[in-house]
C-alpha cells in the first residue's frame, strides 16, 4: 500500500497552468507588494507538486544524495 499517489499529467498540467495564471493576473498588485516574495513562494509549491505527498518531503528525499 503506498502512502501517496502521483498526480495523472493531466492534472499536473492544470495545476501549473492555474499557478501560471493567478501569477500573471496578480503581477500588477503584487508589484507594490511587501509580501510578493511569501506569495509566489506559495505559488512556486504549488507548481512543484505533482503528488499528495508534501512539498518538502519530495525535496529532501531528492537532494538527499548530495549530503551524503
Amino acid at each position: 500500500m503506498a502512502l501517496y499517489h502521483s498526480y495523472s499529467p493531466l492534472r499536473v498540467f492544470f495545476r501549473r497552468l492555474t499557478a501560471v495564471v493567478i501569477g500573471v493576473l496578480t503581477l500588477p498588485f503584487m508589484l507594490h507588494r511587501r509580501d510578493r516574495a511569501r506569495f509566489y513562494s506559495y505559488l512556486h509549491r504549488y507548481w512543484l507538486k505533482t503528488s499528495n505527498k508534501p512539498v518538502w518531503l519530495s525535496q529532501a528525499e531528492s537532494t538527499g544524495a548530495y549530503y551524503y
